[in-house]
């Protein structure tokens, strides 16, 4: 089938080329377009989720808002030069009608000492918008860039901090990364490419492939987020797995074609290459896009949007590699040589060269080279028994973030700010809160939450004086409502629905740290009856949700990911052996790397040299890099061993299959991988500390696995297996061969 269609392609090779050339148009009018992507996501079918939704369903919205602190080393926030100045700042937003409110320590006639920090020097204002239909993202992308622009001072600093600036930067900061890693990488790259071909034009033609995969992933990414929310890394997993793999698919179709066009007409060695390399290239394009799917399998929704948008981008690495590409070299013919530098001899493969002398030398001794190998990979993933997950905060921006500058400033300088609300939600589904029994549960319950370790205080119905009494409370919130004090009646609005009742305990921790994840478990786990159902919501109940539901669908995501790639590998190889040993070796790569991104980001070796700061690792980095390099990982052995199995059909000589293979393929895949390599590693510049993270534990796995695993380990196994390596039992043997799926290899002169 794939012969036929590399005869397809070279009959209608215009037809098919102006058909993907074009198809680039839409795509750049697509990404023109943009789209809103998310920088926070919360799990619907989670608690948190759950009582999140109950309160915007009954009760009024909270007014979105973000915090500006004014500073001055020499001049107190008191003096009325600094608050003038002050007044003088915040006079545009206050005329902004798109500025609901702006509170700052002056609005009374006794300044409020509360929103003074402890030195003096400085105050803190909120800015309260207008309540609309915006998300948060339109929010902190499009209204307060504008906003936060009208403030300015020749005297005083001026810092934002809060939830919409602190979206913005996490949204702003990974586009800059794309662009700063684009412009490190296509260079590097574009060189690379020239010295694996030998070949300015040949170098060329992978690199447009990776360019038209890229633009139509990203302009995918972008219109799925018309429909879903889509998280806004997508368009970092777009590039960084985009590029890579259609840059290395692209790399071993050029090279495969260029060796069959030295033997026979250009539409015979077109059908050749699609039937051997473009067969092995379709079932390694479809691992990379399962263990990215696997991401839908972990119930955690935006989530599943990096996975979905990955899936896409490697999904058009492969149709533009198996149509565009052989287009481009049936066009082309032996010319696809042309601009040959004179000093790269590349196009000759002999049988006695590193890489053949490299698998001879392995296979001579296999215990001696596998049980060091596999002891040194089981090393360096040591260090990931100590893991520690923690979620996002503002540590993860770099130090320059406007956002993370003014949350340090708040916490350096500002007694116990209310940074951290936790949300409790009692839920009543058969009445009203307001019974005389049901607000008594309530004063308890605001009492024991207000004496739990680290709650500052608690915002409640039953917290609005300190001088009323358990009785006095029930008395007063069981009366009608317009008999009511107005500030009572205020109150009850904000915080009381048809059948719920939110109480709000602030806290100065973090809302990812240990503390707040523990006390959100004491909540739920040791609450006062209250003869109803209770919830808790809020940042760190959303974080402690997502670790939860993590915990929970890993599992069966991995479990989907692995044995669905078995079977993909069982099709491609005909064996039941092999597929097992490529998913263990995998593993082996993938720990090795895990254990370097331990070491470097949690233990914070190299923290100078990258510049973050070391701390736990984000939560969902470690099931990310899994999902994308179980399918990369997975890329050089799949077409390693296609190739090891199309020379052992044609010699029945399993040791020289190996080596041969290992010869015809080895520069290749060296390359392939110090491209896909650099790709990754190139995002080790980015600012953003997950994004960072990610590409280098990601690159680190990519170099393990192209030279440990590819030339020692697979080697090594391979010998030691002999024939088994190729055993299947008859009857799966015969439905692999029933379904089609059994390649038919030539047997040809080397």
């Amino acid at each position: 089938m794939l012969a036929s269609w590399g005869r397809w392609v070279c009959r209608f090779r215009w037809w098919v080329l102006i058909v993907a050339v074009l198809s680039f148009g839409p795509a750049v009018w697509l990404i023109s377009q943009g789209g809103h992507l998310d920088s926070v996501f919360i799990p619907a079918n989670t608690e948190s989720g759950r009582s999140l939704d109950l309160t915007k369903r009954e009760l009024p919205p909270t007014l979105p808002s973000f915090d500006l602190i004014f500073r001055n080393p020499s001049l107190p926030a008191t003096d009325p030069a600094f608050q003038a100045e002050v007044e003088r700042a915040m006079t545009p937003l206050r005329n902004d009608l798109r500025v609901a409110n702006v509170h700052t320590a002056y609005d009374t006639a006794v300044v409020n000492y509360r929103s003074i920090s402890r030195d003096g020097h400085s105050t803190i204002v909120r800015v309260e918008l207008k309540d609309d239909s915006a998300d948060d993202t339109a929010l902190a992308m499009d209204i307060y860039p504008k906003l936060r622009a009208k403030v300015q001072s020749d005297t005083l600093e001026v810092v934002a901090l809060g939830a919409l600036p602190r979206n913005h930067d996490f949204t702003v900061v990974p586009e800059r990364d794309i662009r700063r890693a684009e412009l490190v990488v296509l260079p590097l790259v574009v060189l690379l490419l020239v010295l694996v071909f030998g070949s300015v034009f040949a170098a060329a033609l992978p690199l447009a492939v990776g360019v038209l995969a890229v633009a139509g992933g990203m302009a995918c990414t972008l219109a799925l987020a018309h429909i879903t929310p889509v998280l806004v890394f997508a368009t970092s997993i777009v590039v960084m797995v985009g590029l890579g793999v259609a840059i290395d698919y692209s790399l071993f179709i050029v090279s495969r074609f260029r060796e069959e066009a030295h033997r026979y007409p250009v539409p015979d060695a077109l059908a050749h290459t699609m039937e051997t390399t473009g067969r092995a290239i379709l079932f390694s394009g479809g691992t990379v896009a399962i263990g990215l799917l696997g991401m839908l399998c972990l119930g955690l929704g935006p989530l599943s949007s990096m996975g979905l948008a990955g899936a896409i981008v490697v999904t058009l690495a492969v149709i533009y590699a198996m149509t565009f590409l052989p287009a481009l070299l049936a066009i082309l013919g032996l010319r696809v040589d042309a601009w040959n530098l004179p000093f790269m001899n590349v196009g000759k493969v002999g049988h006695l060269g590193f890489w053949h002398r490299l698998a001879t030398m392995v296979m001579a001794h296999p215990w001696r080279v596998l049980l060091p190998a596999t002891a040194f990979l089981l090393l360096l993933g040591m260090p990931f028994q100590h893991i520690r997950l923690s979620p996002s905060d503002v540590t993860g921006l770099p130090a320059t973030a406007e956002s993370r500058h003014g949350d340090e400033m708040l916490h350096r300088e500002f007694q116990k700010p209310d940074t951290n609300p936790v949300v409790v939600v009692v839920h009543y589904a058969d009445g009203s809160p307001l019974t005389s029994e049901r607000v008594g549960r309530i004063y308890d319950l605001s009492r024991w939450l207000a004496k739990l370790p680290g709650i500052n205080h608690v915002d409640s119905i039953v917290d609005l004086d300190p001088s009323i009494s358990r009785n006095d409370y029930v008395q007063l919130l069981t009366q009608p409502m317009a008999q009511l004090p107005p500030g009572v009646q205020l109150a009850l609005k904000r915080m009381v629905g048809v059948d719920i009742v939110m109480l709000v305990a602030q806290t100065s921790l973090s809302a990812g740290s240990d503390e707040a994840l523990g006390l959100v478990r004491t909540i739920r786990r040791s609450h006062p009856s209250v003869d109803s159902d209770l919830m808790v919501t809020g940042e760190s109940a959303f974080h402690l949700d997502f670790i939860e539901t993590m915990k929970r669908n890993t599992p069966a995501a991995i479990g989907i990911i692995v044995l669905v790639t078995y079977l993909l590998l069982f099709l491609l190889l005909g064996s039941l052996l092999l597929p097992l040993k490529a998913v263990l070796m995998n593993m082996l790569s993938i720990s090795a790397s895990y254990g370097a991104l331990v070491w470097i980001f949690q233990y914070g070796h190299l923290a100078s040299w990258l510049h973050f700061t070391p701390g736990h690792i984000e939560t969902m980095t470690p099931i990310i890099m899994f999902c994308i390099l179980f399918g990369l990982s997975m890329d050089y052995e799949v077409l390693l061993l296609s190739r090891v199995r199309e020379e052992y059909q044609r010699t029945g000589d399993n040791t020289r299959a190996v080596a041969e293979s290992l010869e015809r393929t080895g520069r290749l895949i060296t390359g392939a991988a110090s491209i896909m390599a650099s790709v990754l590693l190139a995002f080790g510049f980015a600012d953003m500390v997950v994004i960072k993270a990610m590409g280098i534990g990601m690159g680190i796995a990519v170099v393990v696995d192209a030279t440990i695993v590819r030339a020692l380990v697979v080697p090594a196994t391979m010998r030691l297996l002999g024939p088994w390596n190729w055993w299947a039992p008859w009857p799966l043997a015969r439905l692999r061969q029933s379904i089609s799926l059994g390649e038919s290899i030539r047997h040809r002169a080397p």
